[in-house]
């Protein structure tokens, strides 16, 4: 069964943060000789939690499509890569997921396979769009409101904003408990709602994909401890 694999990699010293900026380039050479990777990408962040438009040095992802978990799995804890960036970095985290739902593309290509049935447990969010230039400003006004009010909701477990293109090609990553919780957020008319409406009635995005995953399971840390997303699984 297919699974998407996303690290997360904190990087503290200012040599380890010119390391990770030249991996943005660099890695582009290994990934594509990963046995089992079936697609990647590799994302910066912004600041705070990532939903801002000014970059953070500190944090960098890489998201891996994988034949299987198991594959998945012996990648993230054996290739050489994975490993660079394990001896570089800070801390670092990896969770794994399982697709159920996807709509939309990504460079052009649609990534996710909807191998998994819909769970009863915990599952993930993952939006990514690529924003028209013209628009990007009228975007990026809206971005603070919405990340406020995904602060403010006690149900989500973990949530970041990534990116490949800064300003342009954005990702939002959460963890909710179950579908309901996430699909209550989505419905409630606020920021968030108004920026859907928004970007429907004026056509802000180039191209956008919504997907949802079954949480798998995780390997590292985060913020020196376990998401408490996983402590919850484990229970």
């Amino acid at each position: 069964m297919q699974t998407v694999s996303l690290s997360f990699y904190r990087f503290d010293t200012p040599l380890s943060r010119v390391w990770a900026l030249t991996m943005m380039g660099a890695a582009r050479l290994s990934l594509p000789r990963i046995a089992g990777l079936q697609f990647w990408k590799l994302c910066g962040s912004g600041t705070g939690e990532g939903f801002t438009p000014i970059p953070n040095t500190a944090v960098y992802a890489i998201l891996g499509v994988w034949r299987s978990e198991d594959r998945a799995r012996e990648a993230i804890g054996s290739e050489p890569l994975f490993a660079r960036y394990g001896k570089h970095a800070s801390e670092a985290w990896t969770v794994f997921l399982t697709p159920y739902s996807s709509r939309g593309a990504w460079s052009g290509h649609t990534p996710f396979v909807e191998e998994s049935p819909p769970p009863t447990g915990p599952i993930a969010a993952l939006t990514r769009a690529t924003v028209k230039p013209k628009v990007a400003a009228q975007f990026w006004k809206r971005v603070p409101d919405i990340s406020g009010v995904i602060g403010d909701d006690p149900n989500v477990m973990f949530k970041i904003g990534i990116g490949e293109v800064p300003l342009l090609q954005q990702i939002t990553f959460s963890i909710w408990p179950d579908a309901d919780t996430m699909a209550n957020f989505a419905r409630k008319d606020g920021p968030h709602a108004k920026a859907i409406r928004a970007v429907r009635d004026g056509k802000w995005f180039r191209e956008e994909l919504y997907a949802r995953f079954r949480v798998a399971g995780e390997t590292g840390r985060w913020e020196g401890q376990c998401p408490r997303i996983l402590k919850d699984i484990a229970a």
